[in-house]
């Protein structure tokens, strides 16, 4: 698995596990690529991604990178099914991406019950 050499899973203080950065990883470098087998089934560890023809794929999650926590200000994005870093992320930092505004329309739901 290409450039997963960068990242290990510990603890969370977000949310359970999260992927951490072992070492520096520099802004527009190729963190990884999220492997799995493709579904069209939601589930815990399935990426949504749309194709270059607007066609939208699940992947079940197989690697380190399922691990991987929402955060509204992330530090890396996918691109497809390749995770890339928008900024340096210093070794010990936890990876994170936006899962996306359906994500943020439900947290939100969840806030306004409480």
């Amino acid at each position: 698995m290409p450039n997963m050499h960068k990242v290990e899973v510990k603890e969370s203080p977000i949310h359970g596990h999260g992927v951490y950065a072992k070492k520096k990883i520099k802004a527009g470098a190729k963190i990884g690529t999220y492997h799995g087998e493709l579904t069209e089934e939601d589930d815990t560890y399935v990426l949504w991604v749309t194709d270059e023809d607007g066609k939208e794929y699940g992947v079940d999650g197989t690697t380190d990178l399922k691990f991987l926590n929402h955060a509204q200000e992330p530090n890396a994005e996918f691109d497809g099914d390749e995770l890339y870093a928008l900024r340096d992320i210093k070794p010990g930092e936890e990876v994170t991406f936006h899962y996306g505004e359906t994500f943020e329309e439900w947290l939100a739901s969840l806030i306004e019950e409480n």
